[in-house]
């Protein structure tokens, strides 16, 4: 008799792997780097950039977006001048 193979990871293997790979992630590591001011304010700088230009584009597709979600009137209520 054949044991056909599951293509489900072996469950113990796989948790084993992700616990590594979660304390591996979390443990911290020095850098040995030097962040000066201006990197604090061109990453600020960045995330406000990020924030505007989303808002723009909700703002330039609002009413596309709107229409999308919509009701359109139903072929019932049309008057097509047949009798």
């Amino acid at each position: 008799m054949k044991m056909v193979k599951s293509n489900k990871p072996n469950p113990p293997r796989f948790r084993a792997l992700l616990m590594s790979m979660i304390i591996l992630l979390l443990m911290p590591m020095s850098a040995l780097a030097y962040l000066d001011p201006t990197t604090g304010s061109m990453l600020i700088s960045a995330i406000v950039g990020l924030f505007a230009s989303l808002v723009l584009a909700v703002k330039t597709y609002w009413y596309r977006i709107k229409s999308f979600f919509k009701r359109k009137p139903s072929e019932s209520n049309v008057d097509d001048g047949t009798v």
